[in-house]
C-alpha cells in the first residue's frame, strides 16, 4: 500500500492566504439551521420531530477559483499558448498531465523575491541525482509553505521565472507546482524591481511562459518538506469549472 500525503490546504476565511480583495468567505450554518429549513421543505415538519432536533449542516461558500490549493490552467496566463493555438481552460486539461511521478525542488534557501533560474533548477536536479522524464510532475519547496496563513504570507519565498519554467517545459513537464502565493516571485518584490528597472517583462513572468508552452502550475501547496525528492507519485485531479482559468484541487502525493 502507497503512503499518503496530504498536498493541499485547507480552505480557510480570515487568515492570510490571499490578497484582501480575493479572500474566501465562508458562512457555517449550523444543524438547527438546517432543521428549520427542514421544516419549511417539508409542511407540517418541526425542528422538534427530526431525531436531536437537528438537520443538516452545510456551508455558503463565496470563493474564487484560485482560493485555496488550486491548479491553473493556461488559460489564466493568456488567451493563446503553444504558438497561438487557443489556450486551454481548466476543463480541458487533459487528465494524464495530473498525474504522475513527482519531484521535489528544494528552494527554501533561496530569499524572498528570488527568481531562480533554469541553472539553478539544473544544479538541484544534480544534486537529487535525477534526471526530468516527460510528465514529471515538478513540486518547488520555498520559504513560503512555513509562512501560510501569517501576515507575511504573501510576501514569502522564490519563483521561477521565464528561462527556468521554459526548461521544465522542454523536458516534457506539463504540470508543476509550488507552497508559495504564486509561481512567479511575490509581487512585492518584482513591484520593486519593475519600479527600478521599467522592464515589464519581469511581470508575471513564469506565468507568461505558458505563452509558448502550454503547462499548469498548482499554487499554494503543504507538507512538502515531508516528501522525498523523488520517488513517490502526485495525483493533482482539478475540479471541472467549465471555461474556467483554475480549478480548485485536491493534491496528494503516494510514497511506497
Amino acid at each position: 500500500m502507497s503512503r499518503l500525503i496530504d498536498l493541499s490546504v485547507a480552505l480557510k476565511a480570515g487568515i492570510a492566504s490571499d490578497p484582501p480583495h480575493m479572500l474566501p468567505k465562508i458562512d457555517y450554518l449550523d444543524h438547527a439551521k438546517g432543521a428549520e429549513e427542514f421544516a419549511m421543505l417539508f409542511p407540517g415538519l418541526a425542528p422538534a420531530d427530526l431525531p436531536g432536533g437537528a438537520g443538516a449542516a452545510i456551508e455558503w461558500v463565496t470563493m474564487t477559483t484560485h482560493n485555496g490549493t488550486h491548479m491553473d490552467a493556461p488559460w489564466h496566463f493568456h488567451p493563446t499558448m503553444d504558438g497561438g493555438a487557443p489556450a486551454l481552460t481548466i476543463d480541458q486539461i487533459p487528465l494524464d498531465w495530473c498525474y504522475g511521478a513527482g519531484v521535489k525542488l528544494d528552494f527554501r534557501d533561496r530569499p524572498d523575491g528570488h527568481v531562480c533560474s533554469a541553472a539553478e533548477v539544473q544544479a538541484e536536479l544534480a544534486r537529487i541525482g535525477h534526471r526530468l522524464a516527460p510528465f514529471d510532475i515538478v513540486l518547488v519547496n520555498t520559504a513560503a509553505g512555513a509562512a501560510y496563513g501569517q501576515p507575511d504570507f504573501l510576501d514569502r519565498g522564490c519563483g521561477l521565472g521565464r528561462e527556468a519554467t521554459l526548461w521544465l517545459l522542454e523536458q516534457g513537464v506539463r504540470v508543476t507546482g509550488t507552497d508559495a502565493w504564486s509561481w512567479d516571485a511575490p509581487f512585492r518584490h518584482t513591484r520593486e524591481r519593475f519600479a527600478a528597472s521599467g522592464d515589464p517583462s519581469i511581470i508575471w513572468e513564469g506565468h507568461k511562459a505558458g505563452m509558448e508552452r502550454g503547462y499548469c502550475h498548482m499554487e499554494k501547496l503543504t507538507n512538502l518538506p515531508l516528501l522525498p525528492a523523488t520517488g513517490f507519485r502526485v495525483s493533482a485531479f482539478p475540479v471541472k469549472v467549465e471555461g474556467a482559468s483554475a480549478g480548485w484541487v485536491r493534491a496528494v502525493a503516494h510514497l511506497p
